[in-house]
């Protein structure tokens, strides 16, 4: 405790004195994403396709679901200290390392792969300017420049994305103060040419607009404060966001009142016709659009290394790929993860398009925010005592922003949905099969606790005899000897009912934390064996006394063993028999069920490990008798 605690105070301090402020390291970044290249390029068209009113109503749910995650991020960010891997750390901590390395992972390609995307957009969008530019060329040295900058300092980086927010205000002001669009003859030609859609289909090619709050969450070891600046950072970033995304509409309206078929091109046209230029005659939407492409750009770079990082020391990579974990300089950079992310991206640049894939990185943001929406909804829901946010937010908000990001997912690209759901799925269940230690808890203790609960409360005393389930207590001794009692079990219940394997040491032989060490030692011993059973150790005088204190104490309200499982005794002597008598006595009398199973195989003559447990004792079974009460019906 003293040392986490130390380690807790030392990396305060760090981050105090070298991080970022919430202006600064989430503020900025989230809102250079969140006014992206879709509003230079494509909300014209939106405002053409389906008006202003339905317009509004697109940029107000989608900024809706993207709020309700926002809210989610926050209530997570100021339950715990937020750490380098930004989402991936806050799922982790919360459903578990399997969970976050299954979103994490894909995440991290996700924002790799952005740098291509955004970089090869600028590469494009140069050449508008500049049509004999080589657009490969162009986004190979682009890379390469913000990969630098990335590697030089994150805070440099930061600080030249403040130039980049003054490009793209001077393009909204531009755009604001303009002027009305001049009627083209082209625009009528155009106009017949352009295919009309529905309002959903203009919605998804609206909302990736919206999708840039992780940005700042990406660069959560790098703030002086996560648990204040994430809060505040994100959720002011998409308020802006939604109000310059408010006013656009009008703007455009406004502007091209004669003109309406100008908005249905989908390029830079419409903004260009209606913005003011500068004193050096300089296009500032074009700025704008290179300021939103390197903004993004910068974002990715500085996020993804962070991500693949926090990958690497929470062992989610392959063992060859753990170096990637280590940090450089008091802040901690991860210098060799952003140069492993360089390689990848300069491939994907190199190839020209990101076309086929794209898709299937917007649902991978997507289902971080719908993870992350989730984990703050089971939280919430379940009232889980470590879970005391500063920063509350109802469980039904969370599970709202959940269900709409799965079914923006499914509007967008159902066949890129199920894809990324797919990929996800799979990386789960390889790390699942991998069993990595955690050091931290999660909520799924807390989810099978309130569903155990909620069980327990729901049991009947009296189980009618449809529903009826055994539930074995097998009093085995030492289960090395008697396996054979623990293979009757598992072939009686049939993966149907419950287990329950328990030994009797005598008296003082053990105390109490050795004789639960002993129990953990049994517990593992049985799942190594591919055995679904609890384990439970008592010490007692005689196995008489031990029995009957198995069956006065031990389960849980209704959920008590039924059927009691002893191998034939060994001890002969009258004194022995009689107490084996007393203990089948003793089980009916407490309205047990009893089954004694003699076996003709000592163990000392064939060890369980030896045996092919389906075959064993096969040859040797003569007989079963069976006394049947017939009482209550229950025939």
């Amino acid at each position: 405790m003293t040392s986490n605690s130390s380690d807790a105070a030392t990396l305060s301090t760090k981050n105090e004195a070298t991080g970022l402020g919430t202006f600064g390291g989430v503020f900025t970044p989230s809102i250079l994403t969140i006014l992206g290249v879709i509003m230079y390029l494509r909300f014209g068209w939106v405002v053409g396709q389906v008006g202003l009113p339905a317009t509004l109503l697109i940029v107000t749910i989608a900024t809706s679901i993207t709020f309700l995650t926002a809210l989610s991020i926050s209530a997570i960010a100021t339950d715990k200290v937020v750490r380098a891997g930004g989402a991936y750390y806050m799922i982790s901590r919360s459903l578990g390392i399997e969970t976050g390395g299954a979103v994490g992972i894909p995440l991290y390609f996700a924002q790799a792969l952005s740098v291509a995307l955004y970089t090869i957009g600028f590469a494009e969008s140069v050449r508008l300017v500049y049509p004999n530019s080589p657009i490969v060329v162009v986004a190979l040295i682009t890379t390469v420049l913000v990969t630098a900058l990335a590697l030089a300092s994150a805070d440099i980086a930061i600080k030249a994305q403040y130039v980049i927010m003054a490009a793209i205000a001077l393009s909204l002001l531009a755009l604001f103060f303009g002027h009305n669009v001049v009627p083209d003859p082209s625009d009528a030609d155009n106009f017949e040419n352009i295919e009309r859609v529905g309002f959903w289909a203009v919605f998804a090619v609206f909302f990736p607009a919206v999708t840039g709050i992780m940005s700042g969450v990406n660069m959560s070891g790098e703030l002086k404060d996560p648990i204040r600046s994430i809060p505040r950072g994100t959720l002011a970033a998409g308020g802006v966001g939604y109000l310059i995304y408010m006013a656009i509409p009008f703007v455009l309206t406004m502007r091209t009142p004669t003109a309406s078929q100008a908005l249905l091109n989908p390029d830079l046209m419409v903004m260009k016709r209606i913005a003011i230029f500068g004193h050096w005659k300089i296009d500032t939407i074009i700025l704008g659009v290179w300021g939103a492409t390197l903004s993004s750009a910068i974002g990715s770079i500085l996020g993804a290394p962070r991500i693949l990082q926090a990958l690497a020391r929470d062992n989610i990579l392959p063992s060859s790929l753990r170096w990637l974990g280590k940090g450089n300089g008091p802040t901690d950079d991860p210098r060799l993860g952003t140069l492993f992310t360089l390689g990848i991206v300069l491939t994907v640049v190199s190839l020209g398009s990101l076309d086929a894939i794209a898709p299937v990185l917007s649902m991978f943001f997507l289902t971080t925010y719908m993870v992350l929406n989730v984990a703050a909804g089971l939280e919430g829901f379940l009232q889980s005592p470590s879970f005391r946010p500063t920063f509350r937010v109802h469980w039904s908000l969370s599970m709202l922003g959940a269900l709409g990001c799965i079914a923006v997912m499914f509007l967008i690209n159902p066949v890129a949905t199920i894809a990324a759901l797919i990929i996800v799925g799979l990386i789960y269940f390889w790390l699942e099969r991998r069993q990595i230690e955690s050091t931290w808890g999660d909520v799924r203790q807390g989810v099978w606790m309130t569903l155990v609960r909620t069980a327990l409360l729901n049991i009947d005393d009296d189980t009618d005899p449809k529903n009826w389930r055994p539930h074995l207590l097998v009093l085995s001794g030492t289960p090395t000897k008697r396996w054979y009692l623990i293979e009757m079990a598992r072939s009686f219940t049939h993966n149907r009912g419950l287990i329950t394997v328990a030994s009797i040491l005598p008296s003082g032989s053990r105390s109490i934390a050795q004789q639960e060490k002993a129990q953990l030692t049994l517990r593992d011993f049985l799942d190594r064996k591919g055995i679904q059973a609890f384990a439970k150790i008592i010490t007692a005088d005689d196995p008489y006394v031990g029995s009957k204190q198995l069956l006065e104490t031990y389960g849980m309200g209704p959920l008590v063993p039924n059927t009691v499982l002893l191998g034939d005794t060994e001890d002969l002597s009258p004194n022995s028999i009689e107490r084996y008598c007393k203990t089948i006595r003793m089980c009916h009398d407490a309205k047990r069920n009893v089954i004694i199973y003699r076996d003709e195989i000592s163990a000392a003559e064939a060890p369980p490990e030896t045996l092919n447990p389906p075959m064993y004792g096969r040859d040797q079974k003569r007989r079963i008798d069976v006394w049947w009460g017939g009482l209550q019906s229950n025939g």
